[in-house]
């Protein structure tokens, strides 16, 4: 915990930025405080995609068709997002041969890259841990590129090469030939070159077989980047408590999303779920990835209905008893440890020559 907090406090938390609470004004408070120490390093955003559809959309000014922003990702205390690069299912590509899922993960990253140039104040690319202790101590959002998916591996390493000079940092496997069920030989070259390049493997949309497979073959820590507890609603892309002892074990992460149909309808149904992870992957397993960066229809529950409510959780958190180093690990040190262990992992490969 100490290089957390020996980093100056990341800047642009107020409650006046906030939405009406729904918790104890005191809790909200202290909710605000710790986040401006230990800011939410959120797992997924969908925005790449999203502002594809609006190129002219301006994230430094609030617009009510989109739930992300600039200045909502810093009223919610985030400090690092991990940016998704997947086409969501339904879209014009939907039933896409692989390259041609190649083809619009390209453009994705383009895409994100370009908005990455032209946010430069508010955002700041990040490919390790210590890029997301540099953008918060210069009072930026630390960036991740990913994921993208394994789809684009069709039989050759060489996109994930690539896809990992242009800033990559997570991948994932679902829906690959080669990590349906399990993993065949090629997925387990796969799992060895993402290792050895520190890229993360998200198991998101995996089944519990193939989830378990990846975590036990990876010898860095893979993660779930949004996710619920498939025990308290059975929602077939939640995580069973069987895939989160696999993550424990693996020293993984599972990320709470605020999507209703995962998670229930209210704040205290998703903060039902984060407990859950919690007491089944233990406390250093957990974080959060709401997937907002969508169309402000999609549901979310009150007051988590953008980035800027995750002070709303924290305070609820804070009054069911969760003590702040939990929370800590929660919103940042989790992730900032998972990012970090797999660069070691990393180093230690490339230095057996494997």
């Amino acid at each position: 915990m100490a290089d957390l907090q020996d980093d100056p406090p990341y800047a642009g938390i107020g409650a006046e930025d906030l939405p009406a609470p729904a918790v104890e004004s005191g809790a909200l408070e202290r909710a605000v405080e710790l986040l401006s120490v230990h800011p939410v390093a959120d797992g997924s955003n969908a925005l790449v995609w999203t502002l594809r559809q609006r190129p002219y959309h301006d994230i430094e000014t609030p617009e009510a068709g989109v739930d992300t922003d600039i200045p909502r990702l810093r009223a919610g205390g985030v400090g690092a997002q991990f940016w998704s690069l997947l086409v969501p299912p339904g879209g014009p590509r939907d039933g896409a041969t692989d390259d041609q899922v190649l083809s619009d993960t390209l453009e994705q990253i383009d895409a994100a890259l370009a908005l990455l140039r032209r946010y430069p104040d508010g955002l700041l690319l990040a490919r390790t841990a210590g890029d997301m202790a540099d953008a918060r101590n210069r009072g930026r959002i630390a960036s991740f590129l990913g994921p993208v998916p394994g789809r684009t591996l069709n039989g050759g390493l060489g996109p994930l090469r690539a896809f990992h000079a242009l800033g990559v940092r997570l991948l994932a496997p679902a829906g690959a030939s080669w990590a349906r069920d399990g993993l065949t030989d090629f997925g387990h070259e796969v799992v060895r070159e993402a290792n050895r390049l520190a890229v993360l493997l998200d198991l998101d949309g995996c089944s519990p077989a193939a989830a378990r497979r990846i975590a036990g073959a990876s010898k860095a820590p893979v993660l779930v980047s949004n996710t619920a507890a498939a025990s308290l609603n059975p929602h077939p892309g939640n995580v069973t408590d069987e895939v989160l002892l696999a993550l424990r074990e693996a020293n993984g992460l599972a990320m709470v999303t605020f999507d209703t149909a995962r998670t229930g309808d209210s704040l205290q149904a998703v903060a039902d779920h984060v407990e859950h992870v919690r007491s089944v992957a233990g406390p250093h397993c957990v974080g959060l990835g709401a997937a907002f960066g969508t169309e402000r229809d999609t549901a979310r529950p009150p007051g988590l209905t953008d980035p800027s409510g995750y002070p709303l959780l924290i305070a609820e958190l804070l009054d069911r008893g969760w003590p702040e180093a939990d929370l800590a690990l929660l919103t940042w040190g989790n992730a900032q440890r998972v990012v970090r262990d797999a660069e070691f992992t990393a180093r230690a490969a490339q230095h057996r020559g494997s």
